[in-house]
């Protein structure tokens, strides 16, 4: 019951710092995905020092995902140009470059899991930008808040559908090699539990169809789970249950972000190619 009353506070605080940075302006999002992007990215690295293959910088590399973050925050929003993204780009090179002079046992691991946290965490969240400003032709961009929202919204919808479902009736592992306790009943309940919390969103957000928000719930049920499942498995690699404890009840911040990682793809593809284009 403890653990219970611990866990739901901290998913209730959870919700309102995330509600608080999307629904207040560009600039809070800004302030709260910087911050999520650099925790996510400090407890993977210190994940990876934790095995003893290598030693990496989480400093000098946490705050290489922060500057993907704002580079592509800057040029979603209209500030600058692509070039903004040279800066990022000079990080990478300078990465490479250490390498000649760091002296690792194994350069081409400690340089492959570094670029692995950049890819896996920092890339997908610096593509929220892309979602969250919405370019009208011969404007700048304008912030909207709506996508994002209902991402997040359809992750929680589905994490909490498929937990109740699959504890009731979970019998068939959905991928038992990875994540044992899953089930397919379970990711059938997430799933009619999100497609429901479409309805709720096309009725009061008419101007994006029906159809579309089904569309983007199941885009993102389908992959969210495969998010959940690859941090499962890095997880399982390492020999971890949790990425960390810094949410009592709930882990670390990879077991809060993981279904993101991945669903924002579907999110961005979604948007850009079929509710924007029509």
């Amino acid at each position: 019951m403890k653990n219970l009353f611990t866990r739901t506070l901290t998913g209730i605080a959870y919700v309102v710092l995330i509600c608080v940075g999307i629904m207040g302006n560009s600039l809070s999002f800004l302030a709260v995905f910087s911050v999520v992007t650099i925790l996510c990215l400090w407890e993977f690295y210190h994940l990876i020092n934790a095995q003893k293959r290598t030693k990496i910088n989480p400093y000098y590399n946490c705050f290489g995902g922060f500057l993907l973050f704002l580079v592509t925050y800057l040029y979603a929003s209209g500030v600058f140009d692509y070039y903004i993204f040279f800066i990022y780009l000079f990080y990478i090179v300078i990465v490479l470059i250490s390498e000649l002079y760091e002296k690792q046992q194994d350069p081409i691991n400690h340089a492959a899991y570094i670029f692995l946290g950049q890819t896996y965490i920092a890339l997908p969240l610096a593509l929220l930008n892309m979602i969250v400003f919405r370019e009208i032709e011969g404007e700048t961009p304008v912030y909207n808040s709506l996508m994002i929202l209902s991402l997040f919204v359809f992750l929680w919808v589905n994490d909490t559908g498929a937990y109740l479902v699959g504890m009731a009736l979970g019998k068939h592992h959905l991928f038992k090699r990875i994540s044992p306790k899953k089930s397919w009943e379970g990711f059938a309940g997430g799933l009619v539990f999100t497609i429901a919390s479409a309805f709720v969103f096309a009725h009061f957000r008419p101007e994006i169809k029906l159809c579309h928000w089904i569309g983007l719930s199941l885009s993102v049920v389908v992959f969210g789970t495969w998010g959940d499942l690859t941090e499962s498995l890095i997880k399982r690699t390492l020999g971890v249950k949790d990425s960390g404890c810094a949410l009592p009840g709930h882990g670390g911040y990879l077991d809060r972000f993981d279904s993101l990682l991945m669903a924002v793809y579907a999110m961005l593809f979604y948007v850009q190619l079929l509710i924007i284009q029509n």
